[in-house]
Formats: structure tokens, sequence, C-alpha cells
């Protein structure tokens, strides 16, 4: 079967924001790249040499979480309601760390609770615009 790593682009606060999502998720990065680091003939801008070329960071089973900045050069990221990166978590306990870590300073636009379909779900947009959705599967218990 697919994994499904989501994978985020940001306009210059690429280690700031995944120095976030480390402290809500925990883990270490199994990769963490900048601009300098890339061969000569790649490199753009060397005011962008220490930004985010690629970043990894494992939020789970089989999942990754991956970003970069985007250089000067392309076309800057626009946050919209076309992204939304869907957590199932193993306990009501973890749902609500993850979702209290990730809506600090954001916004809530579904507070966690119980649903019809059987979920304890909750969907907010962090303090960087990225949209989440944070589920645990109550049909699941015994």
């Amino acid at each position: 079967m697919a994994v499904l790593n989501p994978y985020l682009n940001f306009n210059g606060n690429t280690e700031e924001a995944f120095n976030f999502y480390k402290s809500v998720f925990g883990g270490e990065y199994t990769a963490l790249m900048r601009f300098k680091e890339v061969p000569p003939e790649f490199q753009q801008n060397k005011d962008e040499a220490e930004k985010i070329m690629h970043v990894a960071l494992p939020i789970g089973k089989g999942t990754i979480l991956m970003g970069s900045d985007i250089p000067a050069s392309m076309k800057q990221a626009n946050f919209g309601n076309n992204l939304q990166i869907a957590i199932s978590t193993e306990s009501e306990d973890e749902a609500n760390r993850i979702f209290n870590g990730l809506s600090s300073d954001g916004k809530v636009s579904m507070p966690m609770d119980k649903t019809f379909w059987g979920a304890y779900f909750g969907m907010l947009t962090d303090k960087y615009g990225v949209h989440w959705m944070v589920s645990y599967d109550l049909n699941g218990q015994n």
C-alpha cells in the first residue's frame, strides 16, 4: 500500500515551522539539507544558502512530514484551503496533545469532540497557515 507523506513549502521560515512541529510530535529529523549543500551548478541565490532545501520529520508509523523553503526565484507559497493534513492517533489523549500543540497560536475551526461517524475529531489551522484534521477512531475501542 502507498504511504502518503505530506510536503509543505514555506516562504523562508521552514526551519522555524519544523522546529515547532518537532516540539509537537517529537522525534528527530531524518534529513535536513540546506541550499548551500546542493552541488554548485544547482545553487541559486547565495542569500538563501542557509534556507532549508529539504527536511524530513517522522511523525508516526510510516509517515514523514517533509518540507522546504521556496527559493526567491520561484513562485511564493500561498496557503489556502486546498491542503489539509489528516493525523490519525492511537488514543484520545494523543489526539488532544497533538491538537493542542498544533493549535497553539493558530485557529481552531472545529474543536475536538465525538462525531456521528464514530471518531473523536477536530480541525485547525496552525500559526503557519497549514490546515490539520486530528482524529481518533472510537469504533476501534473495545
